[in-house]
């Protein structure tokens, strides 16, 4: 289907908590875009959001009461679905309701990681949006990190034409814990930590791995390995601790999904070589705040990035005094001692970059890099993890489609917790 070029893109957000906001902070930074609606359930964090918008001047932002009237109002041609993960599909399925009723001149969406909670759900919200014809993407933003496409850019010129392909990509995200309630609890989520941030790790890895260029799938997935583990949050202390901040629904003594998870995959490239993918992802890591590493190593050469190794550090001393925050970097422990400071967040976790590839791609009416097809992978790249670690033994992908498989902390709780608020 040929789409028209448009002269600005005016998005709509399904949506208005931590990410949204993390986008709408990237969006400064692209051209040839409006943020021109918002609907959230909470009116006071749409009403919020919508005055942000509107008071960056990234355009005339309205909060909507509904899906359905922002979609119908005429002002909104592509949406970042960037709501919980649980509400995904019903949302999905109500942008394909107003669609193929011709009620809406939506072209695009892009969906925030996870693409959903089980392959299952990921391949339905992949049948829905190709059925509606629109154009889709798969935001993954650690593949637009400055420092990812730099690198990457590296490797693949100068080192690969001489000495061969990168044959293990190692990521690793970790922080001491999620924002929001639903982050912790394993049947809206997902999972726990493995689904949270390794998501990101195992795109990051399969990305750099990929020669420019080269489909993704390529790459053909062969096994997958994985552990995981709770560590810190399930301690009586800290379970005490975070049902106070978190809320009763959220309850590790009795409920609890992992917060360390560590997995390897292995993948097999056109020629039959083997490349790995081993990734590591932490909710029990306390250091100044979130902390990404990525590391790609080939016969004759490494790449090796470190998000809190920043070239701005600031120290302050026992007599400097004041509120907790995060304005020195995500998920931020500290505000003494020696700091490192990210000075555009955004830009080093790849947000601005990626917002300014899937506008202008939308804009242009044509397909962006990643789409929901790779978000449909990313799932099942996780749950071969999640399989793996409830067996114990190594997993491989001809052997199983995980079509029906649900993580063990995300199935519906035994009747004894049947209580649990």
């Amino acid at each position: 289907m040929s789409r028209e070029q448009l002269p600005t893109l005016r998005i709509g957000f399904i949506g208005a908590g931590f990410m949204a906001n993390f986008h709408l902070a990237s969006l400064v930074g692209v051209r040839n875009v409006e943020v021109t609606g918002v609907y959230a359930p909470s009116p006071g964090r749409r009403d919020a959001f919508a005055a942000k918008a509107r008071e960056q001047e990234l355009g005339a932002c309205v909060a909507f009461p509904s899906i359905e009237e922002m979609l119908t109002s005429g002002q909104v041609d592509a949406v970042w679905l960037v709501n919980p993960n649980h509400a995904r599909i019903e949302a999905m399925t109500e942008i394909h309701r107003l669609v193929k009723q011709g009620a809406t001149g939506l072209r695009a969406v892009a969906c925030e990681k996870p693409l959903a909670r089980t392959l299952r759900e990921a391949r339905r919200m992949l049948a829905l949006i190709e059925d509606c014809g629109l154009l889709h993407g798969y935001l993954e933003n650690q593949l637009f990190s400055t420092a990812v496409l730099r690198g990457r850019d590296i490797i693949w010129r100068r080192a690969v034409p001489t000495t061969g392909r990168p044959y293990i990509a190692r990521a690793t995200e970790e922080h001491s814990g999620p924002h929001e309630p639903w982050f912790w609890r394993g049947e809206l989520q997902g999972g726990g930590v493995l689904s949270d941030m390794m998501c990101h790790s195992v795109e990051v890895a399969r990305f750099m791995l990929a020669a420019p260029g080269e489909p993704r799938d390529a790459l053909k997935l062969v096994s997958a390995s994985a552990t995981v583990a709770n560590l810190k949050w399930t301690r009586p202390a800290y379970a005490e601790r975070l049902k106070a901040s978190m809320g009763a629904g959220v309850d590790y003594g009795r409920r609890p999904a992992e917060d360390f998870a560590r997995g390897l995959i292995t993948l097999q490239d056109a020629e039959g070589n083997e490349l790995i993918i081993e990734a590591t992802t932490s909710w029990a890591y306390v250091g100044a705040g979130l902390r990404i590493t990525l590391e790609l190593l080939g016969p004759e050469y490494a790449m090796e990035f470190n998000s809190l190794g920043s070239g701005l550090k600031v120290f302050m001393s026992r007599a400097v005094t004041g509120n907790a925050g995060e304005d020195l970097v995500e998920k931020q422990n500290a505000e003494q001692g020696l700091m490192p400071v990210l000075e555009d967040e955004a830009g080093v976790y790849g947000y601005t970059l990626e917002n300014r590839h899937f506008v202008e791609a939308f804009r242009k009416g044509v397909a962006p890099m990643e789409t929901f097809v790779d978000g449909v992978e990313v799932v099942r790249m996780l749950m071969a993890l999640y399989r793996s670690a409830e067996l114990g033994r190594t997993v491989f992908f001809d052997d199983e489609d995980f079509e029906d498989y649900i993580p063990a902390v995300a199935r519906p709780p035994a009747p004894r917790d049947a209580q649990l608020p």
